[in-house]
């Protein structure tokens, strides 16, 4: 039985609640562009179903707006559209940080000093997630990926395996190796299908998904000062998740597959 060497991540909604931040981001980007576009929180909700920004403002246009007509060909507009979008938004994340959620800081600097490798797969831009990961925890944060697998480098986004595939072939590393974290139904489907271990961090937008596959589905990592609330799976000794519970975790999922 292979034992736990990796650690691969999700982003938006997993390493922060981030999708407050890029709603009103992509609204504002439309007022920019002298649109009456409004993304409500519950729509914004609706639309997360789609993953990817550009895919999403598609969506948005073909179920919301049928009768628009861009003044350019459609995937240029809507690519200027997301470019803006993305300028806000790395704006945004660089005035002000934006705290990461619970558990999520103590556990990456756990993972680095027991020595297990990380890596990031997410269909968010590449500029988002330096912007994330430079305001958020520090300037050389970036660093302590050795892969960062975002937007368009894979054809197909979550919920295709292709990210995590991509991920784990350029780590040179095994699914049975290593243990994915989620946020989101997508997300699941993606690291399940890419033959992945699962853990659930939940959120506002996502509570309310089927994680049917995850090895454990929890309402944040938590600290000693906020516990977590396991939701399914395996229970923990402690009010959060540690190094410990993650090896127990994964020794557990791959015992039940062998």
């Amino acid at each position: 039985m292979s034992r736990l060497t990796t650690l691969l991540f999700d982003v938006d909604g997993t390493l922060a609640d981030t999708e407050e931040i890029h709603r009103q981001s992509f609204n504002k980007a439309f007022r920019q562009a002298g649109l009456d576009w409004e993304w409500s929180q519950e729509l914004y909700g609706e639309l997360l179903s789609v993953t990817g920004g550009k895919e999403r403002i598609k969506h948005f246009l073909a179920t919301h707006r049928p009768d628009f007509e861009p003044p350019l060909k459609l995937d240029e507009y809507v690519a200027g559209l997301h470019a803006a979008k993305t300028e806000c938004y790395t704006r945004a994340m660089a005035s002000g940080e934006l705290p990461l959620r619970p558990g999520v800081l103590r556990l990456l600097g756990e993972a680095r000093e027991a020595g297990l490798r990380l890596g990031i797969a997410t269909t968010t831009t590449p500029a988002n997630v330096t912007a994330l990961l430079q305001h958020s925890i520090s300037p050389d944060a970036i660093d302590w990926f050795e892969v960062i697998a975002a937007g368009s480098v894979v054809p197909a986004k979550k919920p295709a395996p292709d990210i995590y595939h991509y991920a784990m072939q350029a780590m040179d590393v095994s699914p049975d190796e290593c243990l994915a974290f989620e946020d989101s139904a997508n997300g699941l489907r993606s690291a399940l299908d890419a033959g992945l271990e699962t853990l659930v961090t939940v959120n506002h937008y996502t509570e309310s998904h089927d994680f049917t596959g995850a090895a454990m589905v929890v309402d944040r990592l938590g600290e000693p000062d906020v516990p977590m609330k396991v939701l399914a799976g395996m229970e923990c000794d402690k009010p959060f998740i540690d190094i410990d519970c993650l090896r127990r975790l994964h020794a557990s999922t791959r015992s039940e597959a062998g």
